[in-house]
């Protein structure tokens, strides 16, 4: 018999701010906090012991962090240094189980079925890795049971208790009679949450036994069920605040309600869907790094870096038979911080001279601080791309021939405006298999279509301009007899042209086509201007004239 599936969930909470402690070798005791931008503003988004002891809390803006703490120190978030820590991470994990896979961007998830028994046991195995971990610097919390799901609850929030989505002191939140009462209440600070209170004996439970995976997540918060935080505080606002309260009640109410991704979360915690972990394959990096003698801060000095590294970098990408498509440079400060650009190229390419123009007019976007002391080029997105053949002296000529038409300005024209306004928000036109008007056409990216060479046909010549349906005032008759209204304008047809018929897609529910089959006219009123009218004979709504397109 196989078996039973086990899971270990390892979540390390101050990731950010341990990685840089171990890095500059401070006290985990002092306050110390890792800080994002999000918008305009900063959040604290890792804090050391410390920095927790003294009341700080993980999001909080960095000005009421200062203003409660003056001793705070603080550093930039490295998104992609504390990537390549995870990864090492990772790779040391691999002690315990040879099935290791990320689980966002501070946890790791550990296949250890059949590895348990090698350390002693599920129980000695997770002393092992809180001993490993204490010698690492490393504060992590971790969880043990038959599904991935119920691994990570275990190991963010065992031994929490479930608190309610209201504070109790928010203004808003409270009736007027009790708000002068606010200022009795203790245990924590007005216009705060309220305290998470540990139950008792819980706070050791981060194994749950084979086969007791409900017993085991019965008292969590619903947030252990990894569901979004709206979500969660409309379950809470129906009183539903643990799993034990979700996972009875019955399922399609929950999945109209809100959402089919509620439902699989529950499945998955449960056991009744496969979540399996998947591994992440080592993956060969291309990057090249060019360390300074003294700090640089002017862009002549990055620019004659970037010369120097782009061609080595290409040059190693293109013997590998690959092209570039997304590149970034980071440049290191004397500070211990970094910044960076990217750029993104509509088509892989393993040419310097190409890619020089995108960083290049990024590059200004550094802010060098007191100097930059390292840069380093990494080529973060490659793809293959075909070599070329050896041919002989009598092919040479078409080859050259070939070449030359193979005109690449339409591809550097998208990577520059891509690299001002985004690669996703250059879009092509591709025709589409459906007889519906407005669905004849599909919106792709641009940077990852092909043009399209010559545009299908139609049947009948179609308006230059499309537009919903709109209402025309006219005799409720198949055919146009007389004069009609529309956006507030009588209009005489002088030449109609149909009909031509098209019946709404019967396999999809469309909301615009509940009208039924449609007859279509080409009209010309009195001033040449030319529509696009059709007659909706009726269906689940009434019939009746249509105003859809203009011609040129």
């Amino acid at each position: 018999m196989p078996a039973a599936r086990r899971i270990l969930s390892l979540w390390f909470p101050r990731m950010g701010a341990d990685r840089l402690l171990r890095q500059m070798r401070g006290d985990p005791a002092l306050p110390f906090a890792v800080v994002a931008t999000q918008g305009a503003a900063q959040m604290l988004h890792s804090l050391s012991a410390g920095a927790t002891a003294a009341g700080l809390v993980r999001g909080q803006p960095l000005r009421d962090a200062l203003a409660m703490c003056p001793d705070l120190v603080t550093r930039l978030r490295n998104p992609q240094a504390e990537g390549a820590f995870l990864a090492g991470l990772r790779r040391w994990a691999g002690k315990y189980s040879p099935w290791v896979g990320i689980a966002g961007e501070e946890g790791l998830c550990i296949d250890i079925t059949g590895c348990a028994h090698l350390f002693g046991g599920e129980e000695a195995l997770l002393r092992a890795v809180d001993e490993d971990c204490a010698g690492l610097g490393l504060t992590v919390r971790a969880g043990v049971a038959d599904t991935l799901g119920a691994a990570w609850a275990l190991a963010r929030f065992a031994g929490v208790d479930a608190g309610h989505h209201r504070s109790g002191d928010a203004v808003d939140q409270e009736a007027r009679a009790t708000r002068s009462r606010a200022a009795k209440r203790r245990h924590w600070e007005r216009g705060g949450a309220a305290p998470r209170i540990k139950a008792a004996g819980l706070e050791g439970q981060r194994i749950a036994a084979p086969g007791q995976t409900r017993a085991a997540l019965a008292g969590l918060p619903l947030a252990a069920l990894r569901l979004e935080d709206d979500v969660v505080a409309q379950l809470s606002r129906l009183g539903l605040r643990r799993v034990s309260d979700l996972v009875d009640q019955p399922r399609a109410p929950l999945s109209r309600r809100f959402g089919p991704r509620l439902v699989l979360r529950i499945d998955q915690a449960l056991g009744h869907v496969p979540e399996p972990v998947s591994p992440v394959a080592e993956a060969r990096p291309f990057a090249v790094r060019m360390t300074l003698p003294d700090p640089i801060g002017l862009t002549e000095d990055m620019l004659a870096g970037l010369d120097r590294l782009l061609p080595r970098l290409c040059d190693t990408v293109g013997k590998a038979g690959r092209g570039v498509r997304l590149i970034r440079l980071q440049a290191y400060r004397t500070d211990q911080t970094m910044q960076w650009v990217s750029a993104g190229l509509a088509r892989a390419t393993a040419d310097p001279e190409r890619i020089r123009p995108l960083l290049a007019m990024k590059i200004e976007e550094i802010d060098a601080g007191h100097g930059i002391d390292m840069l380093r080029l990494e080529a973060v997105q490659t793809e293959p791309v075909s070599a070329r053949q050896p041919v002989g002296h009598l092919e040479a000529g078409q080859v050259i021939a070939d070449r030359l038409a193979a005109n690449t300005a339409h591809d550097d024209l998208l990577a520059r405006i891509g690299a001002r306004v985004g690669m996703e928000q250059i879009t092509r036109w591709h025709p589409a298999s459906s007889h519906i008007p407005e669905k004849t056409a599909l919106v792709l990216a641009a940077a990852w279509s092909e043009p399209v060479e010559s545009w299908p046909e139609p049947p009948v010549p179609r308006p230059l301009l499309l537009w919903r349906p709109e209402p025309v005032m006219a005799p409720e008759h198949p055919r146009l007899t007389g004069p009609f209204r529309w956006r507030g304008r009588d209009l005489m047809p002088v030449e109609t042209v149909g009909p031509e018929r098209i019946a709404p897609e019967w396999w999809l529910d469309d909301p615009q086509w509940r009208s039924g089959v449609r007859d279509y006219w080409r009209v010309t009123v009195e001033g040449g201007e030319r529509l696009w009218l059709f007659f909706a004979h009726g269906a689940a709504m009434s019939a009746g004239w249509f105003c859809q397109g203009r011609f040129a």
